[in-house]
């Protein structure tokens, strides 16, 4: 079986490094809050450019919760988000209290800008993006509708590190972005991790007080904080994976252009590139009319698939309160309900890219309308 995601394959692409980095991390004796924190948080921002800061977190949902409280989000305020983002983009803005409204993607599956201000109420006070799968958000017209109507704006990064529009990595076109370091992730760690980056230094400096039981020196707690430190073991082996993120960004991006050059099965709609983005195939994601029948066939040729989520966060259980249904948003409905993920990686053995390919160009199911 050719796996969606075998993530002990980065591990071996580079384990001599990531076993030496442990062991130095180990003989130490300093766990939390030490020169790999810090020498972590300096070369991701340094590697992002923009003269941005970083502050290292415990998981990418904290990074949104401990983000957006650094950034000014209160109870009561209207954040506008992409209907077919992560529940945990949701989930970041609900524990400040804010309230997520959401608005449909584009083509590209990113937050579509010309649904934005329809949405808009005198309670809004910022717009979230979530760059997905990734590629980045155009985030020209964002931008100048954030501008015009003096919001604030995020970014969800999770799925977008080193993901560039026009020429600029996501992370720098906001007031502050958000980013998980889970281990699927194009920068995953071995464990939960997270970040926070702004050009603005006092948001990334009241999240480090706030990761640290609100404490801006020891035993002296100015905000009401939390347990949320990205730990020294974590930290220095995303260090690691940081010094190779060219080569695993090319190993990527091999695989997805043979995908797209060699798949050609009409019942199957591949990934769009928008212009001015280099996409950086955090997933390749396929649209195809019947989900369950595809991923059931190509199991059985054995070829692994996976979907991103089956349901939208609108419908999630957690979110009833705010009173969405079913088809108050199609173009998300219609992506959660024929997206397949085909397998990628940080390395593909040339025979079994070509297998994918063979397999999904043998699909014979029921044909796209």
């Amino acid at each position: 079986m050719i796996p969606i995601n075998e993530l002990a394959r980065g591990f071996r692409l580079y384990q001599q490094e990531y076993e030496q980095k442990a062991l130095d991390v180990l003989r130490s004796g300093w766990y939390v809050l030490g020169k790999e924190v810090e020498g972590f948080e300096r070369e991701f921002a340094e590697a992002l450019g923009g003269g941005c800061y970083c502050a290292g977190v415990d998981n990418g949902l904290d990074a949104i919760l401990l983000g957006l409280a650094a950034a000014g989000i209160q109870a009561g305020d209207e954040i506008v988000v992409q209907a077919n983002g992560y529940i945990a983009t949701m989930l970041g803005i609900m524990q400040c209290g804010a309230k997520p409204v959401f608005v449909e993607p584009d083509e590209y599956y990113e937050l579509d800008a010309a649904n934005i201000e329809a949405a808009l109420t005198p309670k809004t006070k910022a717009v979230l993006v979530t760059h997905l799968y990734g590629q980045a958000t155009r985030m020209g017209s964002v931008m100048d509708i954030c501008r015009k109507h003096g919001l604030m704006l995020f970014e969800d990064c999770a799925q977008s590190h080193f993901a560039p529009y026009k020429g600029t990595y996501t992370g720098l076109f906001g007031d502050a972005a958000f980013f998980s370091f889970y281990p699927t992730k194009n920068l995953g760690g071995f464990g939960d991790g997270g970040g926070v980056v702004s050009r603005n230094k006092a948001i990334v400096d009241k999240v480090k007080v706030l990761r640290n039981y609100g404490s801006d020196y020891r035993y002296h707690n100015i905000e009401i904080g939390y347990n949320a430190r990205l730990d020294e073991m974590q930290a220095g082996l995303l260090r690691v994976k940081l010094s190779h993120m060219k080569e695993l960004l090319a190993n990527r991006n091999h695989i997805a252009q043979r995908y797209l050059k060699e798949i050609a099965n009409p019942r199957i709609q591949l990934p769009k590139i928008a212009e001015d983005c280099v996409h950086t195939w955090y997933q390749f994601i396929v649209i195809v009319d019947n989900q369950g029948e595809f991923r059931e066939y190509m199991k059985q040729h054995d070829v692994a698939t996976d979907i991103s989520w089956k349901t939208p966060p609108y419908l999630q259980p957690c979110m009833a309160k705010f009173g969405y249904k079913r088809g108050d948003f199609p173009v998300t409905e219609h992506i959660c309900d024929n997206s397949v993920i085909l397998p990628m990686m940080d390395y593909m053995a040339e025979e079994e890219i070509s297998k994918v390919v063979e397999v999904v160009n043998a699909y014979e199911g029921r044909a796209a309308d």
